[in-house]
């Protein structure tokens, strides 16, 4: 059975740091990209970030560039999130996701399992 569990959400200060982490279990990590996609209030599923099978190669949405990081960890099979410069904008559920399409990292589509996703709220 495929998991994706995220964890790390919760209220943080504009302006603070935030980890999330996502533990998969149930398909061969290192076989598949992964990547982070937020909703925030009212709006679409937004790419923010994601990662090459060998954690090589790494992509942002502009929005997030410079503050956010992702990285991976192929031993214990979890994918991190480290968001810093957090700011009002960031506010939404946060979901994992892994795919072995080998598409367009930024799409959606790209990926086959979804995690639940966790609350990240940014106040002033």
């Amino acid at each position: 059975q495929v998991q994706l569990v995220e964890s790390g959400g919760g209220v943080v200060q504009a302006g603070g740091p935030l980890r999330l982490s996502c533990a998969v279990s149930g398909f061969t990590f290192n076989s598949y990209t992964m990547g982070w996609f937020r909703r925030a209030p009212g709006k679409g599923r937004e790419f923010v970030a994601a990662i090459s099978r060998s954690g090589s190669n790494r992509y942002y949405a502009d929005s997030v560039k410079g503050r956010f990081t992702i990285s991976r960890d192929n031993a214990k099979n979890t994918v991190l999130l480290q968001m810093n410069s957090l700011k009002p904008e960031d506010t939404a559920v946060y979901y994992c996701a892994g795919g072995q399409r080998g598409g367009l990292m930024f799409r959606a589509d790209t990926y086959d399992y979804w995690g639940q996703g966790t609350q990240v709220t940014v106040s002033l």
